[in-house]
């Protein structure tokens, strides 16, 4: 049974070439350009929830954005896109797995580490001590720092590989026990379950781009 559950999440099929993660970049293939888009509701929320999230990236990284935002926008839409598409049926969930989730967060810490001990040594070191640290802890808070800055790609990864995990696999417990009594009752827990996962999908997104924000923001020095 258990075997069988987490079969869903399973990436191979039939066919010789597996064709389950092309739906990752599936949907932008269609997406027009903006030049052919006709003014309507949909292109207005999209362009207002493009243009909030930028002022708010801004925000986070305050001089220092210099066309970062537009990379976290990205982010978040592209991740946004594939959390929503795993919702559709018969559709491969690439944001489940840990593949997807750590091609995205490794390269970007890493390039952050990158250019902050390169290009701002002095101040990567003064992030491993916080201001008003007694000196006898120094040393343990070096250590803690240390650890906490390796461990978040894989912070970044796990939370939204678990989070999209959880919702679909409590979906196909239900599923697989639907009994012709409960029926109606199951497919009203279904139906809010769709709505939750629509909301974590946004939710996840959301999280994902705001903490690479953050990282961000901390390399980036204000003299940049």
């Amino acid at each position: 049974m258990m075997t069988n559950l987490f079969s869903t999440f399973d990436p191979s099929t039939s066919i010789k070439v597996s064709m389950n993660w092309i739906s990752s970049i599936m949907c932008f293939l269609i997406i027009p350009l903006s030049f052919w888009n006709m003014p309507n509701r949909i292109y207005m929320l999209v362009f207002k929830s493009i243009n909030k999230l930028h002022m708010e990236f801004k925000m986070l990284m305050g001089k220092n954005s210099k066309g970062m935002t537009l990379m976290m926008i990205s982010l978040f839409m592209f991740i946004l896109s594939n959390n929503i598409l795993g919702l559709l049926p018969y559709i491969f969930t690439s944001s489940s797995h840990m593949t997807f989730t750590l091609t995205l967060a490794m390269p970007l810490w890493i390039s952050l580490m990158l250019f902050g001990w390169i290009n701002q040594t002095n101040h990567m070191f003064s992030h491993l001590i916080p201001q008003g640290t007694p000196s006898i802890l120094m040393p343990f808070m070096v250590l803690i720092e240390t650890t906490s800055n390796i461990i978040r790609p894989g912070s970044l990864a796990v939370r939204l590989t678990a989070n999209m995990i959880a919702g679909h696999l409590l979906m196909s417990l239900l599923g697989n026990n639907i009994k012709n009594s409960m029926m109606p009752v199951i497919l009203i827990i279904q139906m809010l379950l769709m709505l939750f996962e629509l909301a974590v999908a946004l939710i996840q997104a959301y999280v994902f781009s705001v903490l690479s924000t953050l990282y961000s923001s901390e390399v980036m020095y204000e003299k940049y």
